[in-house]
Protein backbone atom coordinates (compact mmCIF):
# COMPACT_ATOMS: atom_id res chain seq x y z
CA UNK A 1 0.00 0.00 0.00
CA UNK A 2 0.89 3.81 -0.43
CA UNK A 3 1.03 5.88 2.37
CA UNK A 4 1.41 9.64 3.22
CA UNK A 5 2.01 11.11 6.60
CA UNK A 6 -0.30 14.07 6.64
CA UNK A 7 -3.76 15.61 5.85
CA UNK A 8 -6.81 13.82 4.37
CA UNK A 9 -7.33 13.59 0.77
CA UNK A 10 -9.87 15.97 -1.08
CA UNK A 11 -11.20 12.79 -2.86
CA UNK A 12 -11.83 11.32 0.48
CA UNK A 13 -13.10 14.09 2.33
CA UNK A 14 -15.60 14.85 -0.41
CA UNK A 15 -18.07 11.61 0.98
CA UNK A 16 -17.30 12.20 4.58
CA UNK A 17 -20.67 14.43 5.08
CA UNK A 18 -22.79 11.64 3.49
CA UNK A 19 -22.02 9.13 6.09
CA UNK A 20 -22.83 11.66 9.25
CA UNK A 21 -26.50 10.85 9.10
CA UNK A 22 -26.09 7.26 9.14
CA UNK A 23 -23.53 7.29 11.84
CA UNK A 24 -25.73 9.35 14.04
CA UNK A 25 -28.48 7.29 13.35
CA UNK A 26 -26.01 4.12 14.74
CA UNK A 27 -25.51 5.74 18.11
CA UNK A 28 -28.63 8.13 19.34
CA UNK A 29 -32.28 8.92 17.71
CA UNK A 30 -32.65 8.19 14.71
CA UNK A 31 -34.51 10.40 12.54
CA UNK A 32 -39.72 7.20 9.75
CA UNK A 33 -42.84 6.88 9.44
CA UNK A 34 -43.83 3.44 11.34
CA UNK A 35 -46.14 0.96 10.30
CA UNK A 36 -49.42 1.42 12.45
CA UNK A 37 -50.71 -2.26 13.49
CA UNK A 38 -53.57 -2.46 15.22
CA UNK A 39 -52.59 -5.69 16.66
CA UNK A 40 -49.29 -4.08 18.54
CA UNK A 41 -50.55 -3.22 22.07
CA UNK A 42 -47.33 -2.17 24.03
CA UNK A 43 -47.99 -1.35 28.07
CA UNK A 44 -49.42 2.46 27.93
CA UNK A 45 -46.40 5.28 28.57
CA UNK A 46 -46.50 8.92 29.35
CA UNK A 47 -44.20 10.79 26.91
CA UNK A 48 -41.89 11.30 30.25
CA UNK A 49 -42.38 7.76 30.54
CA UNK A 50 -41.75 7.07 27.22
CA UNK A 51 -38.16 9.27 27.40
CA UNK A 52 -37.27 7.77 30.63
CA UNK A 53 -37.18 4.05 29.28
CA UNK A 54 -35.19 5.36 25.92
CA UNK A 55 -32.71 7.24 28.05
CA UNK A 56 -32.32 3.79 30.47
CA UNK A 57 -31.71 1.59 27.13
CA UNK A 58 -28.41 -0.26 27.80
CA UNK A 59 -28.06 -2.10 24.43
CA UNK A 60 -24.20 -2.50 23.69
CA UNK A 61 -24.75 -5.05 20.24
CA UNK A 62 -26.75 -4.88 17.53
CA UNK A 63 -26.54 -4.81 13.83
CA UNK A 64 -28.86 -3.83 11.21
CA UNK A 65 -29.62 -1.76 7.99
CA UNK A 66 -30.57 1.45 8.24
CA UNK A 67 -32.12 3.26 4.81
CA UNK A 68 -32.68 6.90 4.67
CA UNK A 69 -35.24 8.89 2.25
CA UNK A 70 -35.16 12.50 1.54
CA UNK A 71 -37.27 14.11 -0.25
CA UNK A 72 -36.69 18.11 0.69
CA UNK A 73 -38.59 19.66 -3.22
CA UNK A 74 -35.53 20.62 -4.83
CA UNK A 75 -34.88 21.17 -8.35
CA UNK A 76 -33.85 18.57 -10.79
CA UNK A 77 -29.99 19.83 -11.44
CA UNK A 78 -28.84 17.06 -13.69
CA UNK A 79 -28.59 19.31 -16.42
CA UNK A 80 -26.52 22.02 -14.59
CA UNK A 81 -24.26 18.99 -13.02
CA UNK A 82 -23.27 17.90 -16.55
CA UNK A 83 -22.68 21.28 -18.31
CA UNK A 84 -20.02 21.87 -15.13
CA UNK A 85 -18.27 18.65 -16.60
CA UNK A 86 -19.70 16.18 -14.56
CA UNK A 87 -20.76 13.46 -17.65
CA UNK A 88 -24.32 12.64 -16.98
CA UNK A 89 -25.84 15.67 -18.28
CA UNK A 90 -27.04 17.13 -21.77
CA UNK A 91 -25.02 20.44 -20.99
CA UNK A 92 -27.80 23.16 -21.16
CA UNK A 93 -28.18 24.20 -17.96
CA UNK A 94 -31.86 24.74 -15.92
CA UNK A 95 -32.78 27.59 -17.02
CA UNK A 96 -33.29 31.29 -16.24
CA UNK A 97 -32.64 32.87 -13.14
CA UNK A 98 -28.95 33.18 -13.48
CA UNK A 99 -28.69 36.76 -14.69
CA UNK A 100 -27.63 38.43 -11.71
CA UNK A 101 -24.74 36.43 -10.89
CA UNK A 102 -22.94 36.95 -13.85
CA UNK A 103 -22.43 35.74 -17.82
CA UNK A 104 -23.81 32.56 -16.82
CA UNK A 105 -20.48 30.90 -19.46
CA UNK A 106 -19.47 28.75 -16.65
CA UNK A 107 -15.96 29.51 -16.88
CA UNK A 108 -14.61 31.30 -14.18
CA UNK A 109 -11.19 32.57 -15.65
CA UNK A 110 -9.20 30.78 -13.24
CA UNK A 111 -10.10 26.68 -13.56
CA UNK A 112 -9.52 24.02 -15.80
CA UNK A 113 -11.19 21.20 -17.21
CA UNK A 114 -10.14 19.07 -13.94
CA UNK A 115 -11.60 21.64 -11.85
CA UNK A 116 -14.78 21.97 -13.28
CA UNK A 117 -14.92 18.14 -13.37
CA UNK A 118 -14.21 18.14 -9.57
CA UNK A 119 -16.99 20.80 -8.88
CA UNK A 120 -19.55 19.00 -10.78
CA UNK A 121 -19.00 15.89 -8.70
CA UNK A 122 -18.92 17.62 -5.45
CA UNK A 123 -21.96 19.46 -6.48
CA UNK A 124 -23.55 15.82 -7.15
CA UNK A 125 -22.41 14.57 -3.67
CA UNK A 126 -23.91 17.56 -2.20
CA UNK A 127 -27.13 16.79 -3.88
CA UNK A 128 -27.19 13.26 -2.91
CA UNK A 129 -27.23 13.87 0.86
CA UNK A 130 -30.53 15.62 0.23
CA UNK A 131 -32.22 14.22 -2.44
CA UNK A 132 -32.96 10.18 -3.17
CA UNK A 133 -32.73 7.10 -0.71
CA UNK A 134 -29.49 5.99 0.88
CA UNK A 135 -28.88 2.84 2.43
CA UNK A 136 -25.93 1.72 5.19
CA UNK A 137 -25.16 -1.45 7.25
CA UNK A 138 -24.75 -0.75 11.31
CA UNK A 139 -22.74 -3.06 13.29
CA UNK A 140 -21.70 -2.18 17.13
CA UNK A 141 -20.73 -4.46 19.89
CA UNK A 142 -19.30 -2.33 22.77
CA UNK A 143 -16.50 0.09 21.67
CA UNK A 144 -15.97 -1.42 18.08
CA UNK A 145 -18.34 -0.02 15.73
CA UNK A 146 -18.56 -0.20 11.82
CA UNK A 147 -20.60 2.07 9.60
CA UNK A 148 -20.89 0.26 6.07
CA UNK A 149 -22.63 3.01 3.19
CA UNK A 150 -23.55 0.94 0.28
CA UNK A 151 -22.82 2.94 -3.04
CA UNK A 152 -23.57 1.55 -6.75
CA UNK A 153 -20.76 -0.80 -7.30
CA UNK A 154 -18.69 0.31 -4.53
CA UNK A 155 -18.73 0.99 -0.53
CA UNK A 156 -17.43 3.53 2.28
CA UNK A 157 -16.72 2.32 5.42
CA UNK A 158 -15.98 3.35 9.07
CA UNK A 159 -13.90 1.43 11.03
CA UNK A 160 -14.41 2.50 15.13
CA UNK A 161 -12.58 0.54 18.12
CA UNK A 162 -10.39 1.42 21.43
CA UNK A 163 -7.21 1.63 18.92
CA UNK A 164 -8.78 4.62 16.67
CA UNK A 165 -10.46 3.98 13.57
CA UNK A 166 -10.41 3.52 10.27
CA UNK A 167 -12.38 5.39 6.82
CA UNK A 168 -11.91 3.62 3.57
CA UNK A 169 -13.71 4.44 0.13
CA UNK A 170 -13.27 1.53 -1.95
CA UNK A 171 -14.25 3.40 -5.59
CA UNK A 172 -11.72 5.97 -4.57
CA UNK A 173 -9.25 3.11 -3.16
CA UNK A 174 -7.94 5.67 -0.52
CA UNK A 175 -8.60 5.28 3.62
CA UNK A 176 -7.42 7.76 6.75
CA UNK A 177 -5.69 6.07 9.86
CA UNK A 178 -6.88 7.67 12.75
CA UNK A 179 -4.97 6.61 16.05
CA UNK A 180 -5.16 7.72 19.32
CA UNK A 181 -2.63 7.15 22.86
CA UNK A 182 -4.63 5.24 24.94
CA UNK A 183 -3.15 5.46 27.76
CA UNK A 184 -3.53 9.30 27.49
CA UNK A 185 -7.45 9.02 26.73
CA UNK A 186 -7.95 6.69 30.21
CA UNK A 187 -5.92 8.96 32.17
CA UNK A 188 -8.26 12.04 30.69
CA UNK A 189 -11.18 10.46 31.32
CA UNK A 190 -10.63 9.12 35.19
CA UNK A 191 -9.25 12.99 35.96
CA UNK A 192 -12.27 14.41 34.28
CA UNK A 193 -14.29 12.16 36.24
CA UNK A 194 -12.14 12.91 39.55
CA UNK A 195 -13.19 16.44 38.54
CA UNK A 196 -16.69 15.43 38.14
CA UNK A 197 -17.37 13.97 41.33
CA UNK A 198 -15.22 16.77 43.37
CA UNK A 199 -17.49 19.75 41.59
CA UNK A 200 -20.98 17.34 42.86
CA UNK A 201 -19.70 17.04 45.62
CA UNK A 202 -19.04 21.08 46.30
CA UNK A 203 -21.89 22.01 45.00
CA UNK A 204 -24.12 20.44 46.77
CA UNK A 205 -22.79 21.28 49.95
CA UNK A 206 -23.05 24.73 48.67
CA UNK A 207 -26.98 23.94 48.29
CA UNK A 208 -27.25 22.17 51.50
CA UNK A 209 -29.12 19.50 49.20
CA UNK A 210 -28.58 16.62 46.73
CA UNK A 211 -28.34 17.99 43.07
CA UNK A 212 -31.64 16.53 40.94
CA UNK A 213 -32.02 13.33 40.02
CA UNK A 214 -32.59 12.45 36.26
CA UNK A 215 -36.15 11.77 36.47
CA UNK A 216 -36.56 15.75 38.05
CA UNK A 217 -34.29 17.00 35.22
CA UNK A 218 -36.16 15.22 32.35
CA UNK A 219 -39.30 16.68 33.65
CA UNK A 220 -38.06 20.06 33.96
CA UNK A 221 -36.95 19.42 30.49
CA UNK A 222 -40.63 18.25 29.21
CA UNK A 223 -42.13 21.68 30.81
CA UNK A 224 -40.27 23.67 29.21
CA UNK A 225 -40.87 21.60 25.66
CA UNK A 226 -44.27 22.14 26.44
CA UNK A 227 -44.08 25.55 26.45
CA UNK A 228 -43.24 25.40 22.92
CA UNK A 229 -44.36 22.01 21.01
CA UNK A 230 -46.90 19.21 22.13
CA UNK A 231 -45.73 15.41 23.04
CA UNK A 232 -47.30 12.63 22.86
CA UNK A 233 -47.32 8.73 22.26
CA UNK A 234 -48.61 7.71 19.20
CA UNK A 235 -50.19 4.59 18.05
CA UNK A 236 -48.08 1.50 18.15
CA UNK A 237 -46.27 0.01 15.58
CA UNK A 238 -43.42 -2.10 13.90
CA UNK A 239 -40.27 -1.28 12.72
CA UNK A 240 -37.90 -3.89 11.01
CA UNK A 241 -40.83 -6.40 12.37
CA UNK A 242 -40.12 -5.35 16.35
CA UNK A 243 -43.01 -3.59 18.71
CA UNK A 244 -42.35 -0.21 18.93
CA UNK A 245 -43.87 2.84 20.52
CA UNK A 246 -44.53 6.36 18.34
CA UNK A 247 -42.78 9.31 20.22
CA UNK A 248 -44.98 12.70 18.49
CA UNK A 249 -43.39 15.94 18.46
CA UNK A 250 -45.37 19.07 16.77
CA UNK A 251 -43.89 22.31 17.28
CA UNK A 252 -46.61 25.54 18.17
CA UNK A 253 -45.17 28.03 15.98
CA UNK A 254 -46.82 29.14 12.82
CA UNK A 255 -43.18 30.45 11.60
CA UNK A 256 -41.50 27.39 11.39
CA UNK A 257 -41.99 24.50 8.49
CA UNK A 258 -41.79 21.59 10.90
CA UNK A 259 -45.37 19.96 10.93
CA UNK A 260 -44.23 17.33 13.11
CA UNK A 261 -41.39 14.54 14.26
CA UNK A 262 -42.06 11.51 14.83
CA UNK A 263 -39.84 8.47 16.79
CA UNK A 264 -40.08 5.00 16.55
CA UNK A 265 -39.20 3.62 20.12
CA UNK A 266 -38.40 -0.44 20.62
CA UNK A 267 -40.80 -1.62 22.79
CA UNK A 268 -38.38 -4.34 24.18
CA UNK A 269 -35.00 -2.52 24.54
CA UNK A 270 -35.62 1.26 24.41
CA UNK A 271 -33.32 1.73 21.52
CA UNK A 272 -34.60 4.29 18.72
CA UNK A 273 -34.92 2.23 15.38
CA UNK A 274 -37.16 4.86 13.30
CA UNK A 275 -37.82 8.70 12.79
CA UNK A 276 -39.01 11.19 10.29
CA UNK A 277 -39.82 15.14 10.11
CA UNK A 278 -42.94 15.77 7.84
CA UNK A 279 -43.63 19.22 6.62
CA UNK A 280 -46.30 21.19 7.68
CA UNK A 281 -49.01 20.65 5.71
CA UNK A 282 -47.27 17.36 4.13
CA UNK A 283 -49.30 13.87 4.17
CA UNK A 284 -45.51 12.35 3.13
CA UNK A 285 -42.07 13.17 5.39
CA UNK A 286 -39.82 14.96 3.78
CA UNK A 287 -36.79 13.26 5.60
CA UNK A 288 -36.72 10.06 7.37
CA UNK A 289 -34.61 7.12 8.68
CA UNK A 290 -35.31 3.90 9.70
CA UNK A 291 -33.71 0.94 10.01
CA UNK A 292 -35.01 -2.15 7.90
CA UNK A 293 -33.97 -4.95 9.86
CA UNK A 294 -31.88 -5.13 13.33
CA UNK A 295 -30.54 -7.75 15.58
CA UNK A 296 -29.44 -7.17 18.87
CA UNK A 297 -27.02 -10.23 18.90
CA UNK A 298 -23.58 -9.51 18.82
CA UNK A 299 -21.90 -9.58 15.54
CA UNK A 300 -19.24 -11.99 14.54
CA UNK A 301 -15.91 -10.23 15.43
CA UNK A 302 -14.96 -10.48 11.28
CA UNK A 303 -17.05 -7.52 10.84
CA UNK A 304 -15.11 -5.44 12.68
CA UNK A 305 -11.33 -6.61 11.36
CA UNK A 306 -10.01 -4.20 8.64
CA UNK A 307 -6.83 -4.32 6.41
CA UNK A 308 -6.58 -1.75 3.82
CA UNK A 309 -6.23 -3.94 0.15
CA UNK A 310 -3.19 -3.61 -1.87
CA UNK A 311 -2.80 -0.45 -3.95
CA UNK A 312 -4.60 1.62 -1.36
CA UNK A 313 -3.64 5.16 -0.57
CA UNK A 314 -3.34 5.29 3.24
CA UNK A 315 -2.99 8.40 5.27
CA UNK A 316 -1.62 8.45 9.09
CA UNK A 317 -3.29 10.52 11.26
CA UNK A 318 -2.57 10.50 15.04
CA UNK A 319 -5.42 12.53 17.26
CA UNK A 320 -4.21 14.79 19.94
CA UNK A 321 -5.13 13.53 23.31
CA UNK A 322 -5.72 17.43 25.52
CA UNK A 323 -4.84 17.26 29.26
CA UNK A 324 -7.80 18.50 31.47
CA UNK A 325 -5.91 21.51 32.20
CA UNK A 326 -5.61 22.43 28.55
CA UNK A 327 -9.37 21.70 28.08
CA UNK A 328 -10.00 24.52 30.92
CA UNK A 329 -7.80 27.07 29.42
CA UNK A 330 -9.38 26.31 25.99
CA UNK A 331 -13.04 26.97 27.91
CA UNK A 332 -11.74 29.46 29.62
CA UNK A 333 -10.26 31.56 26.58
CA UNK A 334 -13.47 30.91 24.48
CA UNK A 335 -15.35 31.74 27.53
CA UNK A 336 -13.40 35.57 27.39
CA UNK A 337 -13.92 35.63 23.73
CA UNK A 338 -17.42 35.20 23.69
CA UNK A 339 -17.78 37.75 26.65
CA UNK A 340 -15.20 40.16 24.95
CA UNK A 341 -16.48 43.32 23.20
CA UNK A 342 -16.28 42.73 19.52
CA UNK A 343 -13.93 44.65 17.63
CA UNK A 344 -15.18 47.60 14.93
CA UNK A 345 -15.54 45.11 12.25
CA UNK A 346 -15.84 41.69 13.34
CA UNK A 347 -19.11 41.47 14.10
CA UNK A 348 -19.57 40.38 10.56
CA UNK A 349 -17.48 37.20 11.44
CA UNK A 350 -19.25 35.90 13.85
CA UNK A 351 -22.58 33.81 13.49
CA UNK A 352 -26.04 35.53 14.94
CA UNK A 353 -28.93 33.57 16.46
CA UNK A 354 -32.42 35.84 16.12
CA UNK A 355 -35.37 34.71 17.82
CA UNK A 356 -35.56 30.82 19.30
CA UNK A 357 -37.31 27.35 19.57
CA UNK A 358 -38.87 26.31 16.48
CA UNK A 359 -38.49 29.69 14.39
CA UNK A 360 -35.34 30.71 15.49
CA UNK A 361 -33.17 31.62 12.62
CA UNK A 362 -28.85 31.96 12.33
CA UNK A 363 -26.86 34.62 10.83
CA UNK A 364 -24.16 33.47 9.10
CA UNK A 365 -22.02 36.77 7.26
CA UNK A 366 -20.11 35.60 4.75
CA UNK A 367 -18.54 38.45 2.48
CA UNK A 368 -18.09 37.64 -0.94
CA UNK A 369 -21.42 35.75 -0.70
CA UNK A 370 -23.12 38.67 -2.88
CA UNK A 371 -23.31 38.19 -6.73
CA UNK A 372 -20.39 39.87 -7.59
CA UNK A 373 -18.59 36.71 -5.34
CA UNK A 374 -19.43 33.91 -7.74
CA UNK A 375 -18.30 32.79 -10.80
CA UNK A 376 -20.03 31.28 -13.98
CA UNK A 377 -20.23 27.61 -12.41
CA UNK A 378 -21.70 29.23 -8.57
CA UNK A 379 -23.72 31.83 -10.54
CA UNK A 380 -25.47 28.94 -12.60
CA UNK A 381 -26.07 26.86 -9.67
CA UNK A 382 -27.05 29.68 -7.51
CA UNK A 383 -29.76 30.56 -9.91
CA UNK A 384 -30.94 27.31 -10.45
CA UNK A 385 -31.56 26.51 -6.97
CA UNK A 386 -33.26 30.19 -5.70
CA UNK A 387 -35.65 32.34 -6.63
CA UNK A 388 -35.51 36.26 -6.83
CA UNK A 389 -36.75 38.26 -3.65
CA UNK A 390 -36.13 41.82 -2.74
CA UNK A 391 -32.96 41.92 -1.42
CA UNK A 392 -31.64 39.11 -2.39
CA UNK A 393 -32.23 35.35 -3.86
CA UNK A 394 -34.22 32.75 -1.50
CA UNK A 395 -33.52 28.64 -1.34
CA UNK A 396 -36.76 27.36 -0.55
CA UNK A 397 -37.15 23.32 0.66
CA UNK A 398 -39.69 21.27 2.42
CA UNK A 399 -38.05 21.95 5.52
CA UNK A 400 -35.02 24.41 5.61
CA UNK A 401 -34.79 27.83 3.78
CA UNK A 402 -31.85 30.08 3.08
CA UNK A 403 -31.96 33.94 2.21
CA UNK A 404 -28.55 35.15 0.78
CA UNK A 405 -28.75 39.17 0.52
CA UNK A 406 -27.62 41.49 -1.82
CA UNK A 407 -24.61 42.55 0.87
CA UNK A 408 -23.45 39.04 1.43
CA UNK A 409 -25.63 38.16 4.71
CA UNK A 410 -27.16 34.54 4.90
CA UNK A 411 -30.17 33.34 6.74
CA UNK A 412 -31.08 30.11 7.51
CA UNK A 413 -34.27 28.42 9.64
CA UNK A 414 -36.34 25.34 9.32
CA UNK A 415 -38.87 28.41 8.90
CA UNK A 416 -40.66 30.67 6.11
CA UNK A 417 -39.08 33.06 3.94
CA UNK A 418 -41.35 35.20 5.60
CA UNK A 419 -39.38 34.53 8.81
CA UNK A 420 -36.10 35.20 7.29
CA UNK A 421 -36.73 38.22 5.69
CA UNK A 422 -38.11 39.77 8.58
CA UNK A 423 -34.84 38.80 10.33
CA UNK A 424 -32.98 40.13 7.70
CA UNK A 425 -34.67 43.67 7.76
CA UNK A 426 -35.31 43.56 11.69
CA UNK A 427 -32.66 41.48 13.08
CA UNK A 428 -34.93 39.80 15.64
Amino acid sequence: MRARDTGASHRLTRWIPAIVAPIAIGVGVVLVPLQANAAVDLPDLTPAELLEFAASSDVESLSGTIEQRSELGLPDLSGLTGAMGGGGGSGGGTGGGTEDFGDGDGDSGSGSDGDAAASATDLDDLISLATGTHTAKVYLDGSNARLQVLDRLAERNVYLSDEGAWIYDSAEKAATHLTVDQAALDALEAEAQAHHDEARERLEAELGAPLPTPEQLLDEALAKLDQTTDVSVGTDGRVAGREVYELVLEPRDADTLVGEITVAIDGDTGVALAASVTARGADEPAFSVAFTDVSFEAPDAAVFAFTPPEGTEVTEHAVPIPTVEELEQWKAQAEAESQAEAAPGDEAARPVVHGEGWSAVVELPAAGVGGAGFDGEAAAMLGALTERVDGGRILSTSLVTVLITDDGRVFAGAVTADRLLDAAATGR
